[in-house]
């Protein structure tokens, strides 16, 4: 029986279309441990496995492991946006907060 992290990881599969495979090749892991995570019970993944795959999800690490959501709410995916932005180039996040000034003048 599948946990609720599990599910989860198969929803956010599922919505963006991935198969087991592509899951497996953007987090460095089997397919066959993907499909072990989201079918087995209990599974017990490394915390460094459920980072790079709630990365990869576009959600966070706690959010997979929180058991009381089943979708990722507003907040959980502007952290993960957060996170993919600590990430860039100083010139990329200075033109991602030029667009963001655009976008937010009201006039």
């Amino acid at each position: 029986m599948p946990t609720q992290l599990g599910k989860k990881i198969n929803q956010l599969r599922k919505e963006n279309k991935w198969t087991l495979e592509k899951l497996a090749e953007l987090t460095g892991s089997s397919k066959s441990y993907i499909w072990e995570l989201e079918n087995k019970s209990p599974p017990r993944p490394s915390a460094e496995k459920i980072d790079k795959i709630a990365k990869a999800l576009g959600v966070t690490a706690e959010f997979l492991l929180d058991t009381s959501n089943r979708s990722p709410n507003e907040k959980v995916l502007d952290a993960a946006f957060f996170r993919d932005y600590q990430g860039l180039e100083p010139t990329t996040k200075e033109k991602i907060r030029e667009l963001v000034k655009v976008w937010g003048n009201k006039e």
